[in-house]
């Protein structure tokens, strides 16, 4: 079972209570989280982060910009220099300062923990080759792919699907999986060309598909680790 985290949204914008007592409650997850990391168990508390991270960067550049719509009262004037300084008048009883506050003294925190998932996402990503099997088609939005779990002595195999889909600015890819079937160590010795032709009989849908193979040395964690970052590979893979 994978845990969650508990590092809500609401845990930085809701400030109504204590702020050293929120502060507590983020060093702790995010002291929960590093552990994982120690494990090598990096999904889905890294991309968890990075979403957090990216959420509360949009907080704070749009709370920046209702500061300047707030109105302002003098704080100083320097006769020497001929300036004025002002400073923004926040309406009675709001949270916004206290919510700034919060997300500056989380974000270098947030961020410090990010850095530890990506040294170990880019270990990984590095331990992990990928080669396709036979010759490659044109068509390549589905096909299959193995993973080791060294952990547990087993090659996974999964079926792959590639949706491409346009937006008015951009265009997006997603990747859906399909386990199939896990192949004990003494029957994955065999090569990925047999069990690719394995796969054609069993599922006739795909007479000739794209189909890669991933090797690592590595035995950490597959769901949290080896297969969120072989699924990343993949993607690039099936351009290349």
């Amino acid at each position: 079972m994978i845990e969650e985290s508990g590092l809500s949204l609401n845990l930085f914008t809701r400030v109504q209570d204590d702020l050293e007592k929120r502060e507590y409650i983020i060093l702790a997850e995010l002291k929960k989280i590093s552990a994982q990391f120690q494990y090598y168990k990096i999904y889905p508390h890294l991309s968890g982060l990075i979403e957090l991270r990216r959420t509360l960067k949009d907080i704070t550049d749009r709370l920046e910009d209702l500061r300047s719509k707030f109105p302002k009262r003098i704080r100083k004037i320097d006769w020497v220099n001929q300036t004025i300084e002002h400073e923004v008048v926040f309406v009675d009883g709001t949270d916004l300062v206290a919510v700034e506050e919060l997300i500056s003294w989380a974000l270098p925190k947030i961020e410090a923990v990010i850095q530890e998932g990506a040294a170990i996402h880019e270990f990984v990503e590095s331990s992990l080759s990928v080669e396709h099997v036979g010759i490659l088609p044109n068509y390549r939005e589905e096909g299959y792919f193995f993973v080791p779990d060294n952990l547990n002595r087993k090659l996974n195999l999964f079926r792959f699907e590639l949706s491409i889909f346009q937006s008015s600015e951009d265009q997006y890819r997603s990747l859906k999986t399909r386990f199939l079937k896990a192949l004990a160590q003494n029957r994955a010795q065999l090569s990925p060309g047999s069990i690719k032709l394995d796969l054609i009989r069993d599922e006739k849908e795909l007479p000739n598909p794209a189909t890669f193979a991933f090797n690592t040395d590595l035995e950490f964690s597959f769901q949290q680790t080896i297969l969120p970052v072989a699924k990343r590979k993949l993607m690039l893979a099936i351009f290349e």
